[in-house]
């Protein structure tokens, strides 16, 4: 066996990979903080998110390695950090913001908002700083589903700007069009105007630092699909659908949208919401009312991740209607949205190691 030093410390934890980068965690610059107090070690690994649902496999293989390469007679402490990854490196727009993530379906009633608003919270939960835009400008209702439609943001100076100061509500800060104006009102306005609003949420509001910004898009592939990705460089996309064929058919020309050539955004993958209908009191039975893995197919055909499925519940409608994510309850539909933030959070490290610095789209149409 090594001697208990930082060298041969280092050395045991080369042995060590992240399992989603494929490189060893020293490499990654994942160990911190070491320290030695006779047959006592202490260090840090910091992981790429606060969500990472591998953590518990990445300490016991810690573990592992010092015992084996080491002495299995070294007492281990290990603290399990993060620190967010990003590929928006010096950006001049939302310096402050690590990923912007677009969510984003072909057709509407798939219930988009739903989970974009149980994702958010869900990050948020796990220890993530992270922001909301409520970008569908016609049909608002993050307010709602955060139970707090009735707040108005407030302004705040700096220098010659006035910045929106964003709701707070469950951890996220959010913004939407519905706390500017009447719930019962509609808003009646053509493109340009609602693209000026998108544009104002982003750049006008005083977000501060996050890990994670979530923009929920209108259905569709429209003018504020277009005014996003123009405005903003766009980490990458999560897509909802539900298994039926016409959900599946829209959803394709979504995907087909961000992955085309003259915006590639990279899709971080695909989310099947409403997979199946479990009763509350027969919580292991599940019928499949709206057919079968659709976006689990549909994922597999244009090879990118699948993200999960979400059950179709009756408390998910009800936790929507009252303002209280059904992420915040105890139930198997929690347990659904939280494997979906996790999943989401190691697909943007994941990117962010792989593919090239985020660029803001350049299209002329």
């Amino acid at each position: 066996m090594a001697a208990l030093t930082k060298e041969n410390v280092l050395i045991a934890l080369r042995h060590v990979d992240d399992p989603d980068i494929k490189q060893d965690l020293v490499t990654l610059n994942m160990i911190q903080d070491i320290e030695i107090d006779g047959n006592r070690l202490k260090f840090t690994v910091m992981l790429t998110t606060p969500a990472c649902p591998l953590k518990e496999l990445i300490k016991n293989d810690c573990l592992k390695a010092i015992a084996n390469y080491v002495s299995s007679e070294v007492e281990v402490e290990i603290n399990m950090s993060s620190h967010v990854t990003s590929t928006r490196n010096n950006a001049p727009l939302l310096p402050k913001v690590k990923n912007i993530i677009a969510v984003a379906s072909g057709k509407g009633g798939v219930g988009k908002s739903t989970v974009t608003a149980n994702l958010a919270v869900a990050l948020a939960r796990s220890g993530a700083k992270v922001g909301l835009i409520d970008a569908d400008i016609y049909g608002p209702s993050i307010p709602t589903m955060f139970n707090c439609e009735h707040e108005q943001p407030s302004i705040r100076k700096e220098g010659e700007r006035n910045l929106i100061v964003p709701i707070e509500q469950y951890g996220v800060k959010l913004i939407s069009i519905g706390f500017l104006t009447p719930a019962e009102n509609a808003t009646v306005w053509r493109g340009p105007m609602a693209s000026s609003a998108l544009k104002q949420f982003i750049g006008d509001t005083d977000w501060g630092e996050l890990d994670y910004l979530l923009i929920d898009l209108p259905p569709g592939t429209g003018d504020i699909h277009l005014t996003l990705v123009q405005t903003v460089p766009v980490t990458g996309v999560v897509l909802v659908t539900t298994p039926q064929k016409v959900a599946l058919v829209d959803a394709q020309k979504g995907l087909s949208m961000f992955m085309g050539p003259q915006i590639n955004v990279p899709i971080l993958g695909v989310v099947e919401n409403m997979a199946y209908f479990t009763p509350e009191e027969l919580p292991d039975n599940k019928y499949y009312i709206f057919g079968k893995d659709g976006g689990r197919k549909l994922a597999e055909k244009h090879k990118v991740p699948f993200l999960g499925q979400i059950p179709l519940v009756q408390s998910i409608r009800e936790a929507g209607d009252i303002g209280y994510p059904a992420v915040m309850q105890d139930s198997i539909t929690a347990d659904a949205f939280k494997g979906l933030a996790q999943q989401t959070a190691q697909q943007v490290a994941i990117r962010n190691a792989q593919l090239a610095e985020t660029k803001r789209v350049e299209l002329k149409v």
